[in-house]
């Protein structure tokens, strides 16, 4: 059995992008704190995969929609980087890739909610994402039934758009509508 070992302190973006690869689990930063969690499971993973599909009919030319990209929701010491399920992104920013998005980048963050991850995504992120200047946040419950809440930031805040568990239908980032009854195999 090997040793792991774990930091010590407050990372850095220079600390973050020094960890060593590591695809068998989930990594996010909050406030230089590493934070670790299981890979999703495969309901979420199916989720996820028809969302980006979804979402990529869609887009115009100059959105680019992408699974599970760092974004740094703050950059200044301590650092939080967190790894949205999925996100809208200007297809130019996408084309030239970068190893992490800005947060003022990203259009739309799509959690999709994990056993675990509930209160994270429902109060942590909409929060974090809000004071980041993320225009429009969308949460998953792949729960029965399966749901949609979508958020819009207005003046700072994120305000309810819709909370639904058919059809989405949004006009931000653009004109889009998700069947969320094809977010469950």
């Amino acid at each position: 059995m090997s040793t792991v070992m774990w930091p010590d302190h407050l990372l850095s973006l220079a600390d973050w992008d020094a960890l060593p690869e590591d695809n068998s689990r989930q990594y996010e930063l909050a406030e230089g704190v590493l934070q670790v969690s299981p890979r999703p499971v495969s309901n979420h993973q199916w989720a996820i995969t028809q969302l980006v599909i979804q979402l990529g009919t869609q887009l115009p030319a100059d959105l680019a929609v992408l699974p599970d990209v760092e974004v740094v929701v703050v950059d200044s010491f301590p650092p939080t980087v967190r790894v949205p399920d999925v996100v809208v992104v200007p297809t130019a920013v996408a084309k030239g890739n970068p190893a992490r998005y800005a947060a003022k980048d990203v259009l739309l963050a799509v959690e999709v909610i994990s056993p675990g991850s509930r209160r994270i995504d429902r109060v942590t992120k909409v929060n974090e994402y809000a004071e980041a200047g993320i225009p429009d946040y969308w949460i998953v419950d792949l729960d029965n039934p399966v749901s949609i809440t979508a958020f819009q930031l207005i003046n700072g805040d994120y305000e309810l758009n819709a909370e639904v568990d058919d059809v989405l239908s949004v006009t931000a980032p653009a004109p889009l509508t998700v069947n969320v009854r094809d977010l469950v195999p």
